[in-house]
Formats: structure tokens, C-alpha cells, sequence
């Protein structure tokens, strides 16, 4: 083995040695285990979330796979309708054209062109993660077997009545021209206004002051709403007021969705353009007059002198009039959420267009059922109320967008606008018995592509076909996904899966948290706190890093201050900290905690404890590797620290399971390192060292270690595995040809070590722990008193029990090395020990008499002067934090850590103290 650990020199290489293989292929027998990857988008790249989702996903499919499951881990893309379709675009008008240049035909065939050349980002990050998936069953949701799937599911629910073509109020982009979904819109608080504005009663009798963010709108208002239960509105009920404006009469109505308490009590209504009163609207029948065109200007429904203008032009001119006519009472400045598209940053409008609709009550009955019965079950399990909350209020599903790449709707159309389904035109025609002299043309829209998601857990399975994976893997074992798709993507897939397949899609449904910044901000792209999981795998240099981070920004300060910070944080760059390290980082970090914050420290620490790993097993194969390790035969006696890590190993690996089975890797994370670190790395190879290199040893003790050495190694690299996959794949390599195990091709296809009884010697646990807090008592003592670890000491001990003189005896090879023994003595119980240090085991005090050993003058003269040092560092600091102008200027983070060094010098002055006062009392 390399003298350091080096994870550019093997991760490429072996994961590509384990694809050659298939090792990532479902076995065919065992039990079967199926994880589903959330597809990501097509034009995307592996972001920290994905990374985060990606690494315990991939750790429950090794460990699975190693317990003998018929593992599958289903990857796929999704084809990402509208940033698909505007990277091509983008492209094109790079070349001054347009999609409508090509037409729709040549521009699909230009996205499948992109998409064989550029759209393979994402799942070559995803090997450099290590993720194990079955590419060879990779899905893209606008492939042949899945477009297949979908228009059968839209011909069937259409068939039923429960896909339908209606007028509703959807999310409508202005500048990709379509429907969006909900998922799609940012609502971020903004900077704006309220206008208060008189409306005049027809009758004369008086008038009412309504109020609105939005002013353009009114000249869609069709009422007027109040609370039926306001006393000072409700005689209105009936009346009619004449809209500013245009001179239209509009009705008051009574509805509860008006607050009393809100504003002054009465609500404009403009059903068209606002989702709240889309529904006084129909609650009161009420016209919806659309005053808008496609890409949000003013239409012929408005008065002439506004057609044609931009919204928020129209808005200014419209409030010039209406303060003109004395109808504007004030305006207020007012903060409210402004809902912008994720993709074009446009301000999204509540727009009345005619779309596809899935009607879901019918739907949702039986998926809400599949939750209640704990037929599904969420983790955490305070996530059913999330999944309740939508489920009971859910409104019917807009499937259509106006785009030309994805799903096109499977629905052909008359000259006198009547409409038929089908799987293809064909059908449609021999269906209905339509001539092929009677034109047709289809629906211009695609579906949604929440619509084909929804099909993935039995679409990838080969339905509508019956194959053998349907039957298998349908449900699925556990899906790992966000909180913020439950509704989008986890509910739908349980109600179509449900209705296509009568089963649910998967067992449990693990929902991580979200990765944030080590502030707990969330990574933004605006805020320049993202990391490239890529980059912390390989690194980066700053130059470049502030490069990628400011790339595209239109504000240049904006990008000298997201440059500032960046030199600031990483003023080296980003060293290269490879896969494993980072894998093992997310993975201690995934609690149950809604939010997680990165700590890039904590990688750093992760990558010294690959370090750690890989020096230890450097040790363990050159005491092994030329020598007799018991694989072939020949008697074999363990020492009492051999039974100990054999023990403290099954221990390890029972929390291990445990933990992965409630889904809380960082505790497992956790019970590896500390065994590893700890107990394997820390005391146990040097516990061997006394038996190895001890002439006195026979063949059959020194042979015992070894082959426990080597044995223990190799199983913590197969407990390893599933979390650090590279590097216990390469110690494992060099390791299992030392011990029992028959196949060593690789170990990704080895089982994973089986609990074992025998293996539970809870006597060398007990002794083994008693010895340790001898040994930690007598290094205290020596680092306490500044006695040399290569001195030998005479020890002295008091109250000592049977028990502790059968301990004595049966460790004394291993005190007398690592305690540096001179002597030991038992005193009498009424004997007087002389000035002695002291460290207490149980009950029993070990004594080291420091007579010869120290020169108490010099030692406390040596405290005095540290004391005094630390003292005037914490006069220092305290007076620092006593000042009210650093205070009140100084960050947040930089208090903090003043405040921490306060802390630590507090400890310190208080440790001398304490060794001072044991000094002067020998």
C-alpha cells in the first residue's frame, strides 16, 4: 500500500472495474430490495442535496446488497420540460433564431441532438459519488417504454372521466408562455405599495374604500366583497358599485374570506386574475373577465387608451388616472410576497386559460387510506400531517403546459372542436369513425412533467407490459426524497401506482433534511454560498472557485462582495478531500433535523479519518502480511485484548444495524468511528504490540493476534463499505487474501458480516475496560506531572479488591508495556502510602509515589509561569468583551469566538490550578 492515502489514484478506476463487472445488477435472489432514485432533471448537476440523497441512498443499496437482497436501485432522468426546452432555445438565439424557425418537429429533434451530446452531466457526477445504480437500467421519461406508459394512463383516466378539459385559474408565465406549476414559483417577499381607492356606490347613497397591490387589475373586479358578519357593510349586501374606470356596475357580496380585521374590511374582487377570488368568484357567480393577453399587456377587454401595454405600464397610467378623478385615496408602502418563475425570475400571473385537468378527489381516497393504515409509512413520522394537510384539501391537477418538448397530449381535435382521445391517431379515428377526409390536428400541449414522474415506480418497471420486474420491485422498499415534493411527487405516485397497479408504490418514504450553509442559510447561487459537491471531491483553486461562483452576475458589486467572501472563507481554495470523506460527512449528519448545516470542518475531519484507516492498515498488513496469520490452519490462541476487539466489534456492528434500520445514519456513522477510531485504531493495535513483540510470546499467541488483526480489519472494512465504498475496497484487496474469506474479486459482492454470540466475551469487555482506565490513569498522572512516557514508574495500589488482583495478573503484559511499570505493590488496608499521585479504577486508587520522579520547586515554578501567562489572555479577552464599543460594532461570529476563547482559557487556568494544588501537597 501507498505510504498515504491518495483517493484520486483509486476512485475512477474502481468504480469503473465495478460497473464492467454488473456489481451493480439486482442479483435475482434473496428478498427483494428496491430503492427508486428521484429522477433529476436531464439538464441538471449534482448540487448538495442531490449529493446528500444520493450518498444514503447508495448506502442502503450496498448494505442490502451485501445481506443477500435482491437489490435494485432504479436510476433515471426526467426529460425537464421547460429547462430543457430553454437551454435549446438559448442556443438558438445564440444563432439568431427561434424555435418557431425550425418548427416544432426540427426543434424536438434539436433537444434529442442535446440531449445524446450534453445531457449526461449529471449521472457521470453521480458515478463519481459512487452511486452503485443499475445503469443498464437507466430510464429517461421520454423514452419509448415510458411515453408509452404515459398515454396509457391519460387514455385511461380520461376514459373514466377523471381527465378532463376545463377554464381554470393556473400559474401563468409570461415569457415562456405556459402553465406552471406551484413547485415552480418562488414567493419571496418584496418592496411595494397598497392604493387605497374609492369605489362609488350606483345608488349614489355613498362609497367604499377598497385597497389592492395590484391596481391594473381592477379594471377586471366583477364585485366587490364584505363579511356578512360586519355591521358596517353588511345592509350593502346587494347593492351595486360603479367601477372607476370603465363605469361598469359590480355587486356586493357577502363572503367570509373578507376580514373584518384586514384593510378596511371590503375586498376587490377580480376572479381572473387572483386564485382568492377565483373562488368568491364561483362561490358567488360572478363574470371572469381575463384582461390580460398571453404575455401579460393589456387586452381588448380594457379600455382602448390601455391595450396593448405592459402590465406594470398600464399600472402607472392607470393610477395617474385614477388620482386624476380623485378616486385615489393614499397609497402606503406595503411588503408582500411577490410570486416570480424559478426559471425566468418573471412575476407569475393568476391567468384564465383553457387546460388538462386530472380530477384527484377520486384518487386521493384510497392513497390517503394507504398512509392511515400504515400501509406507507413516512419517516420522520410527523411528516403524515404534511401529507394529510394536502391530501384533504386537494384541488384537481392542471397536466397541461404550453411547450413544445415533452409528452404532447394524446387528444385530437375537429374542425368544429370536438375532442377525442386516443393512443394515436389512428385509434382515434377507428374508434370514433372518422373518415380520413375529416381533419385532425392535435393538442398543441405536453404534459406536465410531474404527470410522467408520477408513473415512475411501475413505469421503469416495464407496465403496461407484465414483466417479471413489475411483479419483483412494485412496491419499492424505502423512497429518499425532500419535504417540498411530498405533494408534488410522493403523493401522486401513490395515487397513480395505487390505481394502475393496486399496490402501493414503496413501503417507506424517508424524508431528509434540507443542506444549508455552515449558517444555516440556504445555498443560493444570488448568495454565493453554494458548494460543488465535485469540488470537494477534487478541489479547486480560489481563483477559480470565486470565477464559477460569480460567473453571470449582472451586478458587479453584488459580485465583488460574493468574491470578498469567497477569498475570505477559502482563502486557499478547496483542497481535495475525495468521495469517501464526503459521503461520510452527509451521512453523520443525517439526523432526523428538518435543516442540516454543512460543516466544512467536518469533512476535513473526515478525510483524516480515511487517513487514520488507511495508516492502520498499513500497520496491521506489515505485522501480517509475510507472516502466519492462521489461514491455513495451525493453532490459534487469542490474547485477552483479541477477545476484547472481537467483542467491542459485534457490539459496533449491533448499533450499526440498528441504526440503519430507523434510518439514522449519523448514529451508525457515529458507532464507526468511535470503534475505528477509538477502540480499533487507538487501543487495540497497540494492545498487539506487547504480544507480537514479545520473544516470550509462543507461535500460537502471536499467531492468534495476527489472525485477529486481520480478520477484524477485514469485516469493519465490509461494515465500512456501504458508507466509504473506495477505500475499504482497496485496503480490502490487499487485507482478504490474509484471512478465511474464499472469494476476494471484490468486496462489494462479500456478505456483510453476520452477528455472532460466541464472539460476546463480556468478561474481556469488563477487564479490558478496567485496564484501559489504569492505563489513562497513569498517563494523566504522568502528562499532569510532566513525567517523561519513556520513564518507568513505580505504582502503588490502595483498596484493591480480588477482582483487581486477578485483573493485575491477567494484564500484566499489556500494563507493564503501555503503563511503563516499574513495579506495582498492594498496600495493606491500614498501610500509609507516601506523596503520591493519584487516578482512581472503580474503587481501587493507584498510587505513583513522586519521590525521585519530579523537582517539585522547578515543576510548580513551571505552572506559576504558565498560569501567568493564561491569566493576562483572559484579563485580555474579558476586558475585550467588557467593552461596549466592540461590542456593539464587532459581528456576531467574531463575539462568538472571543467568547469561546474565553472559555478555554477559564479550563486551562482551572486544570493548573488543580495540578498546582496537587504538587504543593506532595
Amino acid at each position: 500500500m501507498d505510504k498515504t492515502f491518495n483517493p484520486e489514484n483509486i476512485e475512477k478506476a474502481r468504480y469503473k472495474e465495478w460497473e464492467d463487472k454488473g456489481y451493480f445488477e439486482a442479483s435475482g435472489s434473496g428478498d427483494p430490495y428496491c430503492i427508486l432514485l428521484p429522477p433529476p432533471n436531464v439538464t441538471g448537476s449534482l448540487h448538495m442535496g442531490h449529493a446528500f440523497q444520493h450518498t444514503i441512498m447508495d448506502a442502503l443499496t450496498r448494505y442490502h446488497r451485501m445481506k443477500g437482497d435482491n437489490t435494485l436501485w432504479q436510476t433515471g432522468t426526467d426529460h425537464a420540460g421547460i429547462a430543457t426546452q430553454m437551454v435549446v432555445e438559448r442556443q438558438l438565439n445564440a444563432e439568431d433564431k427561434t424555435r418557431h424557425d425550425l418548427g416544432r418537429e426540427a426543434f424536438v429533434e434539436k433537444i434529442w441532438e442535446w440531449k445524446a451530446h450534453s445531457g449526461g452531466t449529471i449521472t457521470q457526477q453521480m458515478r463519481r459519488l459512487g452511486d452503485s445504480c443499475d445503469w443498464k437500467r437507466e430510464a429517461f421519461t421520454m423514452n419509448e417504454d415510458l411515453s408509452k406508459a404515459v398515454t396509457e394512463v391519460f387514455v385511461k383516466l380520461h376514459e373514466e372521466g377523471l381527465i378532463y378539459r376545463g377554464q381554470r385559474l393556473v400559474n401563468w408565465d409570461p415569457v415562456l408562455h405556459t402553465a406552471v406549476s406551484d413547485l415552480e414559483v418562488l414567493n419571496e417577499e418584496e418592496a411595494g405599495f397598497m392604493w387605497h381607492m374609492r369605489y362609488p356606490l350606483a345608488d349614489g347613497s355613498g362609497e367604499m374604500i377598497v385597497a389592492t397591490t395590484r391596481p391594473e387589475t381592477m379594471i377586471g373586479d366583477t364585485g366587490v366583497a364584505v363579511n356578512p358578519e360586519d355591521e358596517r357593510y353588511k345592509h350593502l349586501i346587494g347593492k351595486e358599485i360603479k367601477l372607476p374606470l370603465t363605469g361598469r356596475l359590480i355587486p356586493i357580496v357577502g363572503d367570509e374570506h373578507a376580514d373584518p380585521e384586514f384593510g378596511t374590511g371590503c375586498v376587490k374582487v377580480t376572479p381572473a386574475h387572483d386564485f382568492n377570488d377565483y373562488e368568491i368568484g364561483k362561490r358567488h357567480n360572478l363574470p371572469m373577465i381575463n384582461i390580460f393577453t398571453a404575455d401579460a399587456k393589456m387586452n381588448n377587454e380594457v379600455p382602448e387608451k390601455y391595450r396593448g401595454l405592459d402590465r406594470f405600464e398600464a399600472r402607472k397610467l392607470i393610477v395617474a388616472d385614477l388620482e386624476e378623478q380623485g378616486v385615489l385615496v393614499k397609497v402606503e408602502d406595503h411588503k408582500l410576497k411577490v410570486p416570480r418563475g424559478d426559471r425566468t425570475g418573471a412575476v407569475i400571473e393568476p391567468y384564465l386559460t383553457d387546460q388538462w385537468y386530472v380530477k384527484v378527489e377520486p384518487l386521493a381516497k384510497p392513497a390517503i387510506e394507504a398512509v392511515e393504515k400504515g400501509d406507507i409509512k413516512f419517516v420522520p413520522e410527523n411528516w403524515n400531517k404534511t401529507y394529510y394537510q394536502w391530501m384533504y384539501n386537494i384541488q384537481d391537477w392542471c397536466i397541461s403546459r404550453q411547450l413544445w418538448w415533452g409528452h404532447r397530449i394524446p387528444a385530437w381535435y375537429d374542425d368544429n372542436g370536438n375532442i377525442y382521445v386516443g393512443r394515436d391517431e389512428a385509434e382515434v379515428r377507428s374508434k370514433h369513425g372518422l373518415a380520413d377526409d375529416v381533419a385532425l390536428r392535435q393538442d398543441d400541449d405536453v404534459l406536465d412533467t410531474w404527470f410522467s414522474s408520477a408513473l415512475w415506480p411501475f413505469a421503469t418497471m416495464g407496465w403496461p407490459e407484465e414483466t417479471p420486474e413489475l411483479n419483483t420491485f412494485v412496491p419499492s422498499s424505502v423512497l429518499v426524497t425532500g419535504f417540498d415534493i411530498i405533494f408534488f411527487w410522493v403523493a401522486r405516485m401513490i395515487m397513480m401506482t395505487l390505481k394502475f397497479t393496486g399496490k402501493i408504490p414503496f413501503k417507506e418514504v424517508y424524508i431528509t433534511g434540507l443542506i444549508r450553509d455552515e449558517h444555516g442559510d440556504k445555498m443560493s447561487k444570488s448568495k454565493g454560498n453554494v458548494l460543488d459537491p465535485i469540488d470537494l471531491i477534487d478541489g479547486i483553486e480560489l481563483e477559480t472557485l470565486v470565477e464559477k461562483r460569480t460567473a453571470g452576475m449582472m451586478q458587479p458589486q453584488k459580485a465583488q462582495k460574493i468574491a470578498k467572501r469567497t477569498r475570505s472563507q477559502f482563502p486557499e481554495g478547496i483542497a481535495s478531500y475525495g468521495t469517501d470523506a464526503l459521503r461520510f460527512t452527509f451521512l453523520a449528519m443525517a439526523s432526523t433535523s428538518r435543516d442540516i448545516n454543512f460543516d466544512m470542518g467536518r469533512v476535513e475531519g473526515y478525510r483524516n479519518f480515511c487517513n487514520k484507516l488507511w495508516n492502520a492498515s498499513r500497520f496491521v498488513l506489515m505485522n501480517t502480511e509475510e507472516a502466519d496469520t492462521g489461514k491455513n490452519g495451525g493453532d490459534i490462541e487469542l490474547s485477552l485484548a483479541d477477545k476484547w476487539i472481537l467483542a467491542k466489534f459485534q457490539n459496533t456492528l449491533k448499533d450499526f444495524e440498528k441504526a440503519v434500520s430507523e434510518y439514522r445514519f449519523d448514529i451508525a456513522a457515529q458507532a464507526v468511528y468511535e470503534f475505528t477510531w477509538n477502540q480499533f485504531c487507538d487501543w487495540y493495535l497497540e494492545l498487539t504490540k506487547p504480544v507480537l513483540n514479545n520473544d516470550a510470546s509462543s507461535e500460537a499467541q502471536k499467531r492468534g493476534t495476527r489472525h485477529t488483526l486481520v480478520n477484524v480489519l477485514e469485516q469493519l472494512l465490509r461494515l465500512m463499505h456501504p458508507f466509504m465504498p473506495f477505500i475499504t475496497e482497496e485496503i480490502w484487496q490487499r487485507v482478504a487474501p490474509l484471512t478465511d474469506v474464499k472469494d476476494v474479486t471484490s468486496i462489494m459482492i462479500q456478505q456483510f458480516p453476520q452477528q455472532s454470540a460466541d464472539m460476546l466475551d463480556e468478561k474481556a469487555l469488563q477487564d479490558v475496560e478496567w485496564m484501559k482506565s489504569f492505563i489513562v490513569g497513569i498517563r494523566n498522572i504522568r502528562g499532569e506531572m510532566d513525567i517523561s512516557p519513556n520513564k518507568p514508574v513505580p505504582v502503588l495500589l490502595k483498596n484493591a479488591s480480588d477482582e483487581d488482583k486477578r485483573r493485575m495478573k491477567d494484564c500484566d503484559l499489556f500494563l507493564a508495556t503501555m503503563a511503563r511499570l516499574e513495579s506495582v505493590t498492594v498496600l495493606a488496608a491500614d498501610e500509609k502510602a507516601p506523596a503520591s499521585a493519584t487516578a482512581l479504577v472503580g474503587e481501587m486508587e493507584v498510587l505513583i509515589p513522586m519521590a525521585g520522579l519530579i523537582d517539585k520547586d522547578a515543576e510548580l515554578a513551571r505552572i506559576n509561569k504558565a498560569l501567568e501567562k493564561i491569566e493576562k489572555d483572559y484579563a485580555r479577552t474579558e476586558g475585550k468583551l467588557s467593552n461596549e464599543s466592540f461590542v456593539s460594532k464587532a459581528p456576531e461570529a467574531v463575539i462568538a469566538k472571543e467568547k469561546a476563547k474565553l472559555d478555554e482559557f477559564k479550563m486551562q487556568m482551572d486544570k493548573l490550578k488543580e495540578q498546582q494544588a496537587s504538587i504543593a501537597a506532595l
